[in-house]
């Protein structure tokens, strides 16, 4: 059975459920909550670590692999089989490729600066995303916009059409992420996509959708002082978190907004 929401997305495993539920928890990820809003970090700079080197490598690996198929390609003549042509060929066209779908990977996890933390306000029911460009899931880039590496999406998003799914990362290790579906309101049809938590084992893939779910639901079960950052320690996580990565300030403001008056007040004297 696929997935409700269209375009269906690579690797589609289950659609998720909205409302609370005790299949839930923070897992390392929670950055800060308060009454007002919590923040979830999505990379944890050890993997982006591993992941920049390991795609590195591999993109080191392609123009080798290109010049060597390059040369059997010249070397090639009639007498040979055509087996010898068409391979290098096919060597050189899965390298174009690959390197075309491995670069936005590579950007991704060079220009994700503090974990790219996604932030949910639940009086207002907006969530706030600053991140890479190449954090979404568009496999058909613009090449000029592989020049323009740390360009980022700074966006606001109504919680009521976003959707969660979970998907499969087609590795041995058979983990999931959590991803979010934009949809255009009171349709399924998705216009874009968030990712929520990325590369889990199993259940893990659902604790932090349980958890943001809970939040935005009001339910007691959560506890605000669950993350890095406790309660009290707002002006720490801002100093630390958002300070200098191009956040917006009315966008800082509106973390805390308690009405969608309040929101409407901040974006009208910040002239949005």
């Amino acid at each position: 059975m696929p997935s409700k929401y269209n375009p269906q997305i690579l690797g589609w495993i289950g659609d998720l459920e909205k409302g609370p539920t005790y299949l839930m928890g923070a897992d390392e990820r929670l950055l800060y909550a308060n009454d007002n809003f919590c923040a979830f970090i999505r990379k944890k700079k050890s993997t982006q670590i591993f992941h920049s080197l390991m795609y590195i490598l591999v993109i080191l690996s392609f123009p080798v692999a290109m010049y060597m198929s390059l040369q059997l390609i010249l070397l090639w003549d009639e007498d040979d089989e055509i087996y010898f042509l068409t391979l290098p060929i096919f060597i050189e066209v899965i390298s174009v490729v690959a390197m075309y779908l491995i670069i936005p990977e590579l950007y991704h996890n060079l220009f994700t600066r503090r974990g790219a933390p996604i932030i949910f306000n639940r009086k207002t029911g907006k969530v706030y995303v600053n991140e890479s460009y190449f954090y979404n899931f568009k496999f058909l880039k613009n090449p000029l916009t592989y020049l323009h590496p740390s360009k980022k999406r700074i966006k606001e998003y109504d919680w009521a059409y976003l959707q969660g799914v979970v998907v499969h990362n087609f590795s041995r290790y058979s983990r999931n992420s959590t991803i979010l579906m934009v949809c255009k309101p009171h349709t399924h049809k998705t216009i874009d996509h968030i990712l929520l938590d990325p590369l889990r084992a199993g259940v893990g893939s659902y604790l932090v959708w349980g958890w943001v779910n809970n939040f935005m639901c009001f339910d007691e079960l959560i506890d605000l002082n669950e993350g890095k950052y406790k309660t009290d320690e707002e002006l720490q996580f801002k100093k630390e978190i958002i300070e200098g990565q191009g956040w917006p300030d009315w966008m800082v403001e509106a973390f805390n907004a308690t009405t969608h008056e309040e929101l409407a007040d901040i974006k009208q004297k910040y002239t949005i």
